[in-house]
């Protein structure tokens, strides 16, 4: 029999992992209330590795029911860009008689996550009849949640609270309050608040500045303003970016330049100014002079950006600002990534916009809109169609600015029963009143395919009064179709309620103008004249290579203007040996055939697309945005050109995108 023999060799340990004898074994690392702490409030703030990392410490430790541990920790699972405000509820749920600390933690989570009903809910069922009372940390934010909600009566309640427990002379509680009561239109008991009790401080009289100028009570925020002995950084950026909100953007840059120092809120309060007057050439320059200050933007400044780049096609900015937010790490909430889309969507890269939405973990009901909307107005109503039914299956409840979207969708696509079935299941289906908007998109649906007397129709039996959008979609409709006798009697509608919107006047204009009714045209122009009603100028906008250049009809101020329209002159020879007639009939004067075909060479998106020829390679697609809508001559020349030059040319008006691609248009020529 064999004997196996199993020799066991033990290695002996080098010298430096030797363990001398009677030595203790190492301790376990110790993390003291003071150190978690620091941990939640430092890498757990932009790390959900580390914060659940960090949690199971907190259980290892037994340091879990230490009330400013438990609450700091649910406060960090609340962080929004986390998306873990379930994990905050359960955290929570675990703490055995909570303190205030740890309830107002839950109230914080809640409204940072967009769920102020959940927080007030939160506060009047649970910690009311708690042994916790809630403390001047408690009620800003209930305050806050108030005027996010617009509830009244609930607002004046916690208001009650507060004075209940003695709280009203706080500085932040007295703030939120005088906020709160803004919001609602109640200026009156917003100053009581702020006078009624202690001296307020600088940061109450910036809320009421702020108040004043909601309300567009200008010379009483002026008269606050100049009255304040102590202003802050806050103070001035009160007053920029209140004079902006009231449409005062000379006043607005003022204040800006007059600023002792500036922070990033500054910046972002002049470009947000900029936007709302329609000024994005200039919201772009003060990003480029903050950046020169080397100052790092904030995620909200980014997103005001990119809402810049949108309108001005800027897509080089608008790149460069995607890779700076991927580079820098900055959080892609819900709103910078819906920025982002529309950014995308609104410079005619419609496929990027869809693949961006796609991988996006964080959706709103606004990121869904603005999909919609995007494929809506790049001629891709079956997409749009197509993502509604997807956030249908995602328990994402579509909103009225959802519905106008996807009307807006089927009025673009020609898709007249989809747009009615979607009208008629508005409410029945989804809980949502039709708006004007809505009567709106369905007009403009069943004009655009020549269903006149139906859209006129359904203007007579809206329950609610038509405004001048809704009148002005038929209006259109007219225009298109050639019906002058129902052009007229609308167009005299518009003028009615429109007495000063040059549009009106411009769309009956061409009506007559295309009946040949040159008289008719010549009267409009004597009543344009006599109430003081300007033309509203074609311009049409260019980004090259970082910079957007501007093009009107007529204006010779453009540095490179001779050798654009030296290149115009060739692109139009090629195009008269493709069989390209001009289309006279949009000339609104009574001039010469060859005067109006001069005229219509020089209309801005021409100027526009041979600037993009003279300046890019071959194989860059020229992107053009327009102030007014697209004429047939231009929109049959553009589909040459992109022929002719192999090139993708993409034009948006003011109504919808147009893809150009070897003489074909994305909208079929519907549009």
């Amino acid at each position: 029999m064999n004997t196996t023999t199993t020799t066991t060799i033990t290695a002996e340990q080098p010298y430096h992992h030797l363990t001398p004898k009677n030595h203790p074994p190492p301790e376990t690392p110790t993390y003291s209330q003071k150190k978690l702490l620091r941990l939640l409030n430092t890498k757990c703030t932009t790390s959900l590795q580390h914060l659940k990392q960090t949690h199971a410490l907190i259980l290892r430790t037994d340091h879990f029911q230490d009330h400013y541990v438990s609450g700091s920790l649910a406060n960090s699972y609340a962080n929004p860009d986390f998306e873990t405000l379930d994990f905050s509820v359960r955290v929570f749920d675990q703490v055995r008689n909570p303190n205030v600390f740890v309830w107002n933690s839950l109230v914080r989570g809640f409204l940072d996550n967009n769920q102020p009903l959940n927080a007030l809910s939160f506060y009047s069922t649970k910690m009311v009849g708690s042994r916790s009372k809630p403390n001047k940390y408690t009620y800003p934010l209930l305050l806050k949640a108030c005027a996010v909600l617009g509830a009244v009566e609930e607002g004046v309640q916690v208001h009650a609270h507060v004075v209940k427990y003695g709280l009203s002379g706080g500085r932040h509680v007295r703030s939120a309050g005088v906020h709160m009561y803004v919001s609602f239109g109640r200026v009156l008991d917003a100053r009581n608040v702020l006078v009624g009790g202690p001296e307020p401080d600088v940061v109450c009289w910036n809320v009421m500045i702020d108040g004043y100028f909601k309300c567009g009570n200008v010379e009483e925020a002026k008269k606050v303003f100049e009255d304040m002995k102590e202003k802050n950084i806050g103070t001035w950026n009160a007053m920029v970016s209140g004079f902006a909100s009231c449409g005062m953007i000379v006043e607005a840059v003022e204040s800006f330049n007059r600023m002792p120092e500036k922070n990033d809120l500054s910046w972002s309060a002049m470009i947000d100014g900029y936007n709302r007057g329609g000024y994005y050439k200039e919201s772009l320059a003060i990003f480029k002079e903050m950046q020169r200050e080397k100052l790092k933007p904030s995620k909200f400044v980014l997103s005001s950006v990119l809402a810049a780049c949108a309108n001005l096609g800027a897509i080089d900015q608008g790149r460069w600002i995607h890779r700076y937010i991927e580079s820098e790490s900055v959080p892609q909430g819900a709103i910078l990534g819906t920025s982002l889309i529309n950014m995308y969507a609104q410079c005619g890269l419609i496929d990027l916009a869809r693949e961006f939405f796609d991988n996006m973990k964080q959706k709103e009901v606004f990121t869904w809109n603005a999909m919609i909307g995007g494929l809506a107005v790049n001629g891709r109503a079956e997409d749009a169609i197509q993502v509604f039914f997807q956030m249908q299956r995602e328990k994402m409840k579509p909103d009225d600015i959802t519905f106008a979207a996807i009307l807006n969708a089927c009025a673009h696509g020609g898709l007249v029963d989809k747009g009615l079935d979607f009208l008629h299941s508005m409410k029945q289906d989804y809980g949502v009143e039709p708006k004007v908007e809505h009567y709106g998109c369905v007009v403009d649906l069943l004009g655009r395919v020549g269903l006149l007397k139906e859209s006129e129709d359904v203007i007579n039996s809206m329950p609610i009064e038509p405004n001048a959008a809704v009148w002005g979609a038929l209006l259109g409709a007219c225009g298109k179709h050639g019906n002058v006798e129902l052009g007229e009697r609308v167009g005299k509608i518009l003028l009615e309620l429109e007495p000063r919107n040059s549009g009106r006047y411009a769309l009956l204009s061409n009506i007559y103008a295309k009946a040949g009714r040159w008289k008719d045209v010549e009267n409009l122009r004597k009543l344009m004249k006599e109430r003081g009603v300007k033309t509203n100028t074609g311009k049409s906008l260019i980004d090259v290579d970082g910079t957007v250049h501007e093009f009107k009809m007529g204006d010779g101020s453009h540095p490179q203007m001779q050798d654009i329209y030296s290149l115009l002159e060739v692109v139009i020879r090629k195009l008269n040996l493709e069989g390209y007639l001009p289309k006279t009939s949009e000339v609104l004067f009574d001039i010469d055939e060859e005067e109006k075909q001069t005229a219509l060479r020089y209309h801005s998106e021409k100027l526009a697309i041979a600037f993009g020829l003279l300046k890019t390679t071959p194989d860059t697609t020229i992107r053009i945005v327009k102030n007014l809508r697209v004429c047939d001559d231009c929109h049959n020349a553009t589909k040459l050109i992109s022929k002719i030059y192999n090139r993708k040319i993409i034009v948006r008006d003011r109504v919808r995108y147009h893809h150009f691609e070897n003489g074909a248009c994305s909208c079929q020529d519907f549009w």
